[in-house]
């Protein structure tokens, strides 16, 4: 797998996958809301005989009552967030009809289905537990079951009780309260401090438009953009907002943002050179790989790379022999700004998605 020659602004060719989350007042990223779900009640069996002229005695004809619908959770290409799902609060599918007479049934509920993003985890809201996690498109899950229709009473008719009086009512549908989390699919995460540049090497390399600025915590949501390599392969690169001091433990919206981390393949971890703060680089390298691993301590085994950001920047390449130095492995150095090395970026990140399994980031 080769990338593709480069336009004259040094960027490989692209194709839009972006998140449209925060690039306007009228777009908020959502990826956790709490939702209520009722399946639709079974329907009453129907208690009713025959009636007809010349015919005395007619038996039981009570239809049976229909089941009622389920609320099934299904995962979608196309849907990119759970704000549709937000925007309505409880989830009601239609009810079993009840059962009539001359044997007619009653028609069954309709299942209500909820699309929600491939990623997207459904945990029980009052015991914590797992549900599903329906992290391809495709996958479905019945979150609450319609009951079951009631018996008309010609199912107890016999040889002994010829004119039954008995029929059972409808089952109730489940009912629960659901947490839905969304965890982003990515190919490739770009972790690293605020300000280090994420957003503008995403912007670079894919049509994704994150809000850029000299100020840190410019994003606030994870975005998404796809990096065409050529034309046959391509992969999903997210910009994960950035990590302060205490991320595994909440502090800063820590939790929102390693969420995201889980299900990527490969980190390319962006280290900037003259942090505004006047931190050091090294010790700020050092404390997101341990926020990661506290968080998840699977995290600190997935494939990384490692790039110095800014090589514009007087301070870049010392940066980088230091960098290089303590861990001892190669470490980029780029600039977004330039196109400095993106191509070698490129060509780095391609090499370690065909050596990671399609199966690490299970999350």
């Amino acid at each position: 797998m080769t990338v593709d020659q480069l336009d004259p602004e040094g960027r490989p060719e692209f194709e839009s996958h972006q998140d449209r989350c925060s690039t306007g007042a009228d777009s908020v990223f959502v990826d956790r809301v709490q939702i209520d779900v009722e399946a639709g009640n079974g329907g009453n069996g129907c208690c009713s005989f025959r009636r007809e002229r010349f015919v005395p005695r007619g038996g039981p004809d009570g239809g049976d009552g229909g089941s009622g619908g389920s609320v099934i959770l299904s995962a979608e290409e196309g849907v990119n967030q759970l704000s549709s799902v937000a925007n309505r609060k409880l989830w009601r599918a239609e009810r079993g009809r009840h059962g009539q007479g001359s044997n007619r049934h009653g028609r069954n509920g309709q299942d209500l289905i909820v699309r929600v993003p491939p990623g997207t985890v459904v945990i029980d809201a009052q015991n914590g537990f797992v549900i599903k996690d329906l992290s391809e498109a495709g996958e479905q899950v019945t979150a609450a079951k319609g009951g079951r229709g009631g018996r008309g009473n010609t199912h107890f008719k016999s040889a002994t009780n010829r004119a039954p009086r008995e029929h059972t009512p409808g089952e109730d549908g489940e009912a629960r309260r659901l947490v839905l989390e969304l965890k982003s699919i990515a190919d490739v995460g770009l972790i690293g401090r605020p300000n280090a540049g994420k957003s503008t090497l995403l912007s670079r390399l894919s049509h994704a438009r994150p809000e850029i600025a000299d100020y840190p915590f410019t994003t606030k949501t994870p975005h998404l953009g796809r990096v065409k390599v050529d034309l046959d392969h391509s992969f999903v690169m997210a910009d994960i907002p950035g990590l302060i001091d205490g991320a595994h433990q909440g502090v800063g919206l820590g939790h929102e943002f390693l969420r995201h981390v889980e299900r990527t393949r490969v980190l390319v971890h962006l280290v900037e050179p003259s942090p505004m703060d006047q931190t050091d680089p090294l010790d700020n390298f050092n404390a997101i790989r341990r926020e990661l691993t506290a968080y998840d301590p699977h995290l600190s085994q997935r494939s990384e790379i490692v790039a110095v950001t800014k090589a514009e920047l007087p301070e870049a390449a010392e940066i980088h022999e230091k960098l290089k130095a303590e861990l001892e492995s190669p470490v980029l150095l780029i600039s977004a700004v330039t196109g400095q090395n993106l191509n070698q970026l490129v060509h780095a990140i391609v090499a370690c998605l065909n050596q990671s399994p399609d199966d690490q980031a299970t999350g």
